[in-house]
């Protein structure tokens, strides 16, 4: 018969003489686990057709700007491509593929925008 091995409460080693036990938060100095570098936030612009019947809509997320701004964003991206859409759920919707134009005009704002999908 095997031996069962279980490995609760086992002990990992971090740095020359000192142990911790799995599962200990992280030693004081060192980056918190979970937490990447902080920058510029990533906006993304990409293409959506789910539940929208096959029509699709570029989508850009990620935008760091309160409601009303985002809000007059959206209507002047509208108007650049001449379509359709809306602010949904603190995200742009544009009815169509224009996600070329989209990036080309936030990079343009002074936004630090890429293209997202295939």
């Amino acid at each position: 018969m095997k031996p069962k091995y279980t490995f609760r409460g086992a002990v990992i080693r971090t740095d020359p003489g000192r142990a911790r036990a799995r599962g200990d938060v992280a030693p004081v100095g060192s980056p918190a686990r979970g937490q990447g570098p902080s920058g510029p936030p990533k906006i993304r612009v990409s293409r959506e057709v789910a539940g929208r019947s096959g029509k699709g809509v570029s989508v850009i997320s990620g935008l760091p700007l309160p409601s009303t701004e985002l809000e007059a964003l959206a209507t002047q991206l509208k108007k650049l491509c001449g379509a359709g859409g809306g602010v949904k759920d603190g995200r742009i919707e544009i009815q169509g593929e224009h996600r070329d134009k989209l990036v080309a005009e936030l990079v343009k704002l002074g936004f630090d925008a890429k293209r997202a999908g295939g």
